[in-house]
């Protein structure tokens, strides 16, 4: 019989997987968007930024939707949206009205973080949580893949856009196996986010600033491994989208990994996972700096597939790390601020990683994650430096 810990799991691990192949399409298809609509870069950067927008203007409400309706609920619409909000990017015929798209199937995305969260903390045993968010934490990277994959690999079918069309069919399908098996509630009674008590928390504060500088990482790195590959190593958008989609596994490998160091190894909770998380930032900082000397495919598939151990793989034991730094009745609004910070910079980080490729190239954009990657390390250290 399959064991509790193991039901929960893997019915949020696959809303997660199916709810990311909605939402990460779109950073797949920038080329496809690019050609289609003559974009430049900075135009290609505004498509993510709407995208990101709507997630980080949904994340709060869909927070308090979930303390209130429970996880089910809004998990279930969420993902009803998602494939909605697909199927608009993959009609849409004009540049605006693709922004209108992208900037819906953000919003919806914004059930994952609150829903999921909630799903784990609340009934997963402690001992075995970071564990746990590791695993639930592989969905997006997993979804991201297979969005990439069927983008990319679908690209000459029917029309470019195909394989926007076969995610919808995916989120749709996922939405009701999910409503139907997974029945029970979260327990407690119907609270609204304290933010108030958060604002005094010096040491979360301090984690959500690394959190800015993770995400810009997160959000640009995904959105432009195509166009880099394209156009720097020549590569075709199949060969491009399959560099894509291994970054994306090697990084659910990562989370799995650092969550289950993070639960055996010596020390405070804080300790073990803001050091970790720091560690990983730290190199993946190094390797921005290394990537624009890549020439082939195979060197910026090595290079990428580090990143993606190291800055992609980073977000399950940044929420771990945050789960230390907050009481139990403050873990909703302690997970949606910190999604916020996180996505929050996805607004501002693509645009300005696509100016610095139109007018310094590739080696000075890439530089620009690099920095922030090694400012995420570096506070994230001030977080475990005030545990100890």
């Amino acid at each position: 019989m399959v064991s509790r810990f193991w039901r929960i799991v893997a019915a949020v691990t696959v809303w997660h997987v199916a709810a990311s192949v909605c939402y990460y399409t779109v950073y797949a298809g920038t080329p496809l968007f690019q050609d289609a609509f003559d974009l430049t870069g900075l135009e290609v950067g505004i498509v993510i930024a709407a995208l990101t927008l709507g997630y980080a203007v949904s994340l709060l409400p869909f927070g308090i939707a979930t303390d209130r309706f429970g996880e089910r609920r809004t998990l279930t619409v969420g993902l009803v949206g998602l494939s909605v909000g697909v199927f608009g990017v993959a009609i849409a015929p004009t540049y605006p009205l693709l922004l209108i798209a992208a900037f819906l199937l953000g919003s919806m995305y914004g059930s994952a973080t609150p829903g999921t969260n909630k799903a784990i903390f609340d009934r997963i045993d402690p001992g075995r949580q970071h564990r746990a968010i590791g695993i639930k934490q592989i969905g997006p990277t997993i979804g991201s893949a297979v969005g990439a994959l069927l983008v990319t690999g679908t690209a000459g079918v029917l029309f470019p856009r195909f394989g926007f069309l076969v995610a919808a069919a995916v989120g749709s399908l996922v939405a009701v196996v999910f409503f139907s098996v997974y029945r029970r509630e979260s327990p407690g009674e119907a609270t609204s986010p304290d933010f108030r008590a958060l604002s005094s928390n010096s040491a979360y504060l301090v984690l959500l600033l690394s959190g800015v500088c993770l995400g810009a990482a997160f959000y640009t790195t995904t959105g432009y491994v195509t166009l880099f590959v394209g156009e720097s190593i020549g590569a075709s958008v199949a060969v491009a989208g399959a560099v894509l989609a291994s970054m994306q596994v090697v990084s659910s490998a990562g989370k799995v990994a650092v969550g289950t160091l993070a639960d055996v190894l010596p020390g405070s909770a804080r300790t073990r996972t803001g050091g970790i998380l720091a560690v990983q930032a730290a190199g993946g900082g190094v390797l921005y700096f290394v990537l624009p000397a890549s020439e082939s495919v195979l060197a910026a598939g090595v290079v990428f597939a580090g990143i993606g151990a190291l800055v992609l793989g980073s977000t399950g034991l940044y929420y771990s790390c945050l789960s230390t730094l907050v009481d139990d009745d403050e873990l909703g609004a302690a997970s949606a601020a910190g999604q916020l910070a996180v996505t929050a910079s996805g607004l501002f980080a693509p645009p300005t990683f696509g100016y610095l490729v139109d007018v310094s190239g590739y080696s000075a954009a890439w530089s620009f994650l690099g920095v922030l990657s090694l400012a995420a390390a570096g506070l994230t250290l001030v977080v475990v430096t005030d545990a100890v």
